[in-house]
């Protein structure tokens, strides 16, 4: 087995491990002596590859939802995207409400926010070149901290908020519909307005 190979392997396993882990108590309760004895690893090898355990719940989330939807071509698939990312956050509640009840509201979108951030960039970019305007960095720094506060924040409420029947307030679907509302109409529009004024 390759080297690259063999470590994807062992941060899979050390990953699963923590997975299985968060099924069983708070986040903060576990810790590396408790992964690494599961997964029979040492722990030099643990922290060779991370710093400690936020830093591979991190990598999981990386892995498994925010690399995939970097792949997708978010001009055109960014309902997919979105629809992928709310599946599973769904399919792994455990995980995001146990890391939720360790880290709270806002060490949650902190801990989320520089991935979120990657994604917005992205679309503003493909935007930018879709339209074929241009804005200065700084404002489209502006932009990406504008739209990622308001994507974070809105579905660490949508996950949250529950009814009395334990399920989301908002339906799954409206909820993807109303997003992509707001960024499909209100983006394009932004960039179109700040590039013609600036042409004057």
């Amino acid at each position: 087995m390759k080297q690259d190979e063999k470590s994807l392997s062992t941060k899979r396993a050390l990953a699963a491990s923590l997975k299985k882990l968060m099924e069983k108590k708070p986040l903060s309760k576990i810790t590396v002596s408790e992964i690494i004895a599961d997964c029979n690893v040492n722990r030099k090898t643990f922290y060779y590859h991370f710093e400690d355990i936020y830093d591979l719940l991190k990598w999981i989330l990386e892995e498994e939802a925010i690399e995939v939807v970097k792949k997708f071509d978010l001009l055109v698939d960014y309902q997919e995207a979105l629809s992928f990312v709310i599946d599973y956050v769904e399919a792994n509640k455990h995980i995001i409400n146990c890391a939720y009840d360790s880290l709270g509201r806002e060490g949650m979108k902190h801990f989320l926010y520089a991935d979120f951030a990657g994604i917005v960039w992205m679309l503003i970019e493909g935007f930018e070149e879709q339209l074929d305007v241009h804005v200065n960095e700084s404002f489209k720094k502006f932009l990406c901290e504008f739209y990622t506060e308001a994507l974070s924040g809105m579905l660490i409420n949508w996950f949250r908020d529950k009814g009395s029947s334990g399920k989301a307030v908002r339906d799954r679907e409206q909820v993807i519909q109303d997003i992509l509302l707001i960024f499909s109409s209100s983006l394009p529009n932004i960039l179109k307005t700040y590039h013609a004024e600036k042409q004057i």
